[in-house]
């Protein structure tokens, strides 16, 4: 089935989507970052576990995101970014964090292998959800549009072809993994 044919078919878009939700899960479960123990070990910089996960899976999504646009297998949609959208949604992610120990990925895999505190999270995630979405058209006329970013990407923004910036963070992230893995962190 081709990515056009994909696109058109909502079963399974529904179907691959329900699959590689469980993989990721079962993948930060295996990592260990739904365990609260490691969330908080990460914030007090003593476990360094979440971030060698999420520049693990950062490399790998970027790969293969611009490996597939590339060979012309996908069309990539940007959305334009802002500073007030920035700072809303960093609040909001980091109260959130911060209050429950949990970011959403880890607390969806931490539901799934039965911690009830994440569970109670899911529900205060379900609930901030609908008042961001009561509150989103006021927010967007006033706050979310302010200070428009000058580009829709890191290569638009500083004038170089994509992969020149992938490969570039590529080689960052793998020099940082090294370093943190040197270091015994």
């Amino acid at each position: 089935m081709t990515f056009d044919a994909l696109r058109s078919n909502k079963n399974a878009q529904i179907v691959l989507g329900l699959f590689f939700g469980i993989i990721f899960g079962f993948l930060l479960q295996k990592s260990g970052v739904t365990e609260y123990g490691v969330i908080l070990g990460q914030l007090l910089l003593t476990d360094f576990t979440v971030v060698k996960v999420m520049l693990s899976a950062i490399i790998v999504g970027m790969i293969g995101v611009y490996a597939m646009k590339a060979a012309g297998l996908v069309n990539l949609h940007y959305k334009v970014g802002s500073i007030g959208a920035t700072i809303i949604g960093g609040l909001i992610f980091g109260a959130g964090f911060a209050i429950l120990g949990y970011c959403p990925g880890t607390v969806a895999g931490a539901v799934g292998s039965g911690a009830l505190d994440a569970l109670v999270g899911m529900i205060g995630i379900v609930i901030g959800a609908g008042v961001f979405a009561r509150l989103y058209p006021r927010l967007n006329r006033t706050i979310l549009n302010r200070g428009v970013f000058p580009a829709e990407t890191i290569p638009e923004l500083i004038g170089v072809r994509p992969m020149i910036v992938v490969a570039g963070v590529a080689v960052l992230i793998v020099g940082v993994l090294y370093l943190l893995n040197f270091a015994g962190l």
